[in-house]
């Protein structure tokens, strides 16, 4: 199966187990979604829509294509259940996933290694409005 990048996307993040420091990984491009950005003009949904259709790619198998695109190992990122989020583009509807690097220190020179880095909450504030909704819902999710 194709990566089903036009129906899903992933936001990768990274919470300290003691300090709970929450970074998020940014493309060199900007954009919090892997493995590319959300359509201009995307809005977030209020409530998840009922998903049209029988057959869906289940996030396990499109995080590993992630992996492969970052050539990451397949145990360092776990998919964070109980978050899936419906954004509204251009192209139809979009599902995000979230995904969690679990590491005892954040993997700052392993992003950069993949022209990606890891940022804070407020270093995102200028975000687009959608992605920034997102992030949002991330936090609260995880905190």
């Amino acid at each position: 199966m194709a990566f089903e990048q036009e129906k899903h996307r992933f936001i990768l993040y990274y919470k300290g187990d003691i300090s709970a420091l929450i970074l998020f990984a940014q493309q060199e491009n900007g954009s919090i979604c892997f493995p590319k950005p959300l359509p201009k003009l995307a809005s977030t949904f209020d409530e998840n829509l009922p998903l049209s259709g029988n057959v869906h790619a289940h996030p396990a198998m499109l995080l590993n294509e992630i992996n492969q695109l970052l050539k990451l190992d397949h145990d360092l990122l776990r998919i964070e259940s109980g978050f899936s989020q419906q954004v509204d583009t251009s192209d139809g509807v979009v599902i995000v996933h979230l995904a969690r690097f679990f590491l005892l220190d954040p993997p700052h020179q392993l992003m950069q290694e993949r022209h990606c880095k890891l940022q804070t909450l407020p270093a995102l504030r200028n975000q687009p409005p959608a992605e920034l909704e997102l992030l949002r819902r991330v936090y609260q999710k995880v905190m």
